[in-house]
This record gives structure tokens, C-alpha cells and sequence, in this order.
């Protein structure tokens, strides 16, 4: 069986490459793509402690399973949210580069 460190330090690096696309990108495609790689880094590490602390303490046996079941439903929903606003916003100003869209300046 493959130790918890493996895939902790599997996560933590898909979740710093994440990171660092968020703060370093300036389209908001890739901006969105980041982030749901920050949040599969998340499920990644829910789902290897789930299966190595199986129903050890008040950890129950599929309690990582469900947490991430829930994560990847509410990443879906936000990435067709993210994408309609992101196409919306392309349509108005021309561009989806975030440094060059200032829809709350008057």
C-alpha cells in the first residue's frame, strides 16, 4: 500500500501549481482552470485519508468519498457559472483579460 505522504505530497503540489496559476495568470480561462486544479489537489488528499484512516476514529469509511462527490459537484456548477460570465464578458468588452476589464469603474 502506498503511504499517506505520497499522495499528501501529490496534493500539495498540484495545489501550489494551482496557486500560483491563479495569482500568475491574467486570463480568466486559465484563472478557472487553476482553481479547479486547487480543488481536485483537495479531493486527491480527502479521498488517500479516507482510505488510509478507514473508519478509524470518528472518521467513517466513506466520509472522504462523499466529501469529494460533493466537491466535484459544486466545482461543475461553478466552472458553467465561471464560463457563461467569462463568455458574457467577452461578448461586452472584447477581451477576457482580467487586467483590462473594469466593469465596477464608472
Amino acid at each position: 500500500m502506498v503511504p499517506l505522504l505520497y499522495f499528501q505530497l501529490l496534493s500539495v503540489a498540484l495545489f501550489g501549481i494551482g496557486f500560483y496559476g491563479v495569482l500568475a495568470r491574467r486570463s480568466a480561462v486559465l484563472i478557472v482552470l487553476s482553481i479547479e486544479l486547487m480543488l481536485n489537489a483537495v479531493n486527491i488528499n480527502l479521498i488517500a485519508a479516507a482510505s488510509y484512516l478507514n473508519g478509524t476514529g470518528r472518521f467513517a469509511a466513506f466520509d472522504g468519498q462523499i466529501i469529494a462527490i460533493f466537491v466535484i459537484t459544486v466545482a461543475a456548477a461553478e466552472v458553467g457559472l465561471a464560463f457563461a460570465i467569462i463568455l458574457r464578458m467577452y461578448r461586452n468588452r472584447g477581451t477576457v483579460n482580467v487586467d483590462e476589464i473594469n466593469l465596477l469603474k464608472w
